[in-house]
């Protein structure tokens, strides 16, 4: 299996039809796409019971500040092949169904067999802001396992590309995880 990791968001649905956003690092083995999702997760549990879900290539990091900050609603339009819901700012979208499940007791494999594809814009790059609000999300998703002290130099670090290369999304989403630190610091304070 190929150990890079790619930062995506994937989206699932209930069989009841109630969508939910995720941030998951994926990995490409072949044509497959392979889901570790940590145990208990929503994303898991809809994969297991609807067998389907779509990965989301986008460049807009407010989705992942946005889903680790208490955000999920995003704009969202039908899948075309698999019952299931796209971003609707997705630059790409995959379209997967669950070919092999391989239960662990911390994070089961999914092993996802891609059933349609489509690109909706082009890829113009990325900026550090980018790079910095996917990282600094990564971080404030793990605010309950790490010191506060190395939260705040990692972020402090960060901020540096946010100064440099942030756009109005970026400094956006890089507003949500710093009041989220904050929010996290208060209540250590406070107990």
């Amino acid at each position: 299996m190929n150990d890079q990791i790619f930062e995506t968001v994937v989206t699932t649905q209930s069989p009841e039809g109630v969508a939910h956003v995720a941030p998951m690092g994926v990995r490409y083995q072949g044509a497959r796409v392979v889901l570790m999702p940590f145990k208990p997760s929503t994303t898991l549990a809809n994969i297991v019971a609807t067998r389907h879900a779509v990965l989301n290539l986008l460049t807009d990091t407010r989705v992942f500040a946005g889903c680790v900050t208490g955000r999920r609603a995003w704009p969202l339009l039908a899948a075309e092949k698999i019952a299931g819901q796209r971003l609707a700012c997705a630059l790409h979208h995959v379209e997967l169904s669950l070919d092999e499940h391989l239960d662990d007791a911390l994070r089961p494999v999914l092993r996802m067999a891609r059933v349609h594809e489509a690109g909706h814009a082009g890829f113009m790059g990325l900026n550090r802001a980018q790079a910095a609000v996917v990282e600094g999300a990564v971080l404030v998703s793990r605010l309950h396992m790490l010191p506060m002290d190395k939260i705040d130099a990692e972020m402090a670090y960060l901020r540096i590309a946010i100064d440099k290369t942030a756009g109005p999304g970026e400094h956006e989403a890089w507003g949500w995880l710093q009041d989220a630190v904050a929010a996290h610091r208060a209540k250590a304070a406070s107990r």
